[in-house]
C-alpha cells in the first residue's frame, strides 16, 4: 500500500506494530489503515490525557473510519505503555459550572462518535485505562487487554462522577451492582478481575495486545459489512428499549438484509459449497 505522508507509522514509533498508511493525522490522534483494519492511535505522552483537542480529534478519526469503504474493523490503541489515564485535570480544574454545561455535550458526543462507528471496534488496552480512558474503552464492541492493565472510574476521588458515558456503558456491561461499587469507590480493577466481571473479553501478555486486537479485527475483514453493521445496530439500539421494541428492530434489520448482494452470495455459497466459504462484497 502506498503510504500517505504523515508523522510515521506505528512500527516506526515503538516497534510493536506493522507499517501502516497515515490517513488522518491529528496532533494527538491518528487514523491509519492497513489490510482493511483502521487503527485509531492515541499519542499524547506521557499518559494520553484526553483533553478537548484529543476529544475532537477522536471525533474526526471515528467519522473517517466509519465512512471509509476500505476499513472493515477498527482498533483503538494507546501504545505499549498506557491506553489513556483519563481526562486532562489541568484543563478542567478552573472550569466553572457554566463552562462544563457547554463542554460536557461535546465531551460525551466525541466518545459516542467512537461507539457509533458502524463497524466492529476493538479496544487494545495496555497499562492504565482510567476515567475517560475507561470510558473510551467502553465505547468499543470488544476489549483486549494486557495482563498489566488497570481499569477504573476514579472520578469520585475528584468530587465528580464519570461524564463521558461511564455511569451508563459500564452499568450495561457489568451490571448495576458492580458498576456502582466501582464508581462509588473509584478503585482500580486489574486484568484478571476485569475479565471475570465481563469488563474485558480477552487478556494477553502486555506485549501482545496490539497484535491480538488486530488478529481479532482481521476476522471481520472481507465479511458481510452490511450484516455486521445491522447486527451492531440491532444490539445497541435494543439495549436502549424494551424487549418487544428490540425484537421489532431485529425483525426489520433481518428482513432488510434480504435486499443485499451479500445475503444472496452467502446463502448460495452455503447451498452449493457448505458453510464458511462465501466471498462477500460488502453490499
Amino acid at each position: 500500500m502506498e503510504a500517505v505522508q504523515g508523522r510515521g507509522s506505528l512500527g516506526s514509533r515503538d516497534g510493536s506494530a506493522p507499517e501502516e498508511a497515515a490517513v488522518t493525522d491529528g496532533e494527538f490522534v491518528r487514523l491509519q489503515v492497513e489490510d482493511g483494519i483502521g487503527t485509531i492511535r492515541l499519542e499524547r505522552p506521557p499518559m494520553n490525557a484526553l483533553n478537548a483537542q484529543v476529544q475532537e480529534e477522536l471525533r474526526a478519526a471515528a467519522a473517517e473510519a466509519g465512512d471509509r469503504s476500505d476499513v472493515s474493523a477498527v482498533v483503538v490503541y494507546g501504545g505499549e505503555k498506557v491506553f489513556a489515564a483519563g481526562a486532562d485535570i489541568n484543563e478542567m480544574v478552573t472550569m466553572s459550572y457554566a463552562d462544563m454545561v457547554v463542554r460536557s455535550t461535546a465531551l460525551q458526543s466525541s466518545f459516542t462518535a467512537v461507539a457509533h462507528i458502524p463497524k466492529p471496534v476493538i479496544a487494545a488496552i495496555t497499562g492504565y485505562a482510567l476515567g475517560g480512558g475507561c470510558e473510551l474503552a467502553l465505547c468499543a464492541d470488544l476489549r483486549v487487554c494486557g495482563d498489566n492493565a488497570k481499569l477504573g472510574q476514579p472520578e469520585i476521588q475528584l468530587g465528580i462522577i464519570p461524564g463521558a458515558g461511564g455511569t451508563q456503558r459500564l452499568t450495561r456491561l457489568v451490571g448495576p451492582a458492580k458498576a456502582k461499587e466501582m464508581i462509588f469507590t473509584g478503585r482500580f480493577v486489574d486484568a484478571e478481575e476485569a475479565l471475570r466481571i465481563g469488563l474485558v473479553d480477552r487478556v494477553v501478555p502486555a506485549g501482545d495486545v496490539f497484535t491480538a486486537a488486530r488478529e481479532l479485527a482481521a476476522r471481520f475483514v472481507g465479511g458481510p459489512a452490511i450484516a455486521l453493521r445491522a447486527a451492531k445496530e440491532a444490539i445497541d439500539r435494543g439495549l436502549e428499549t424494551d424487549l418487544d421494541t428490540g425484537l421489532e428492530i431485529e425483525r426489520l434489520a433481518f428482513a432488510g438484509l434480504f435486499a443485499t448482494e451479500d445475503r444472496r452470495l452467502g446463502m448460495t455459497s452455503f447451498v452449493e459449497n457448505g458453510p464458511g466459504k462465501a466471498k462477500f462484497v460488502g453490499r
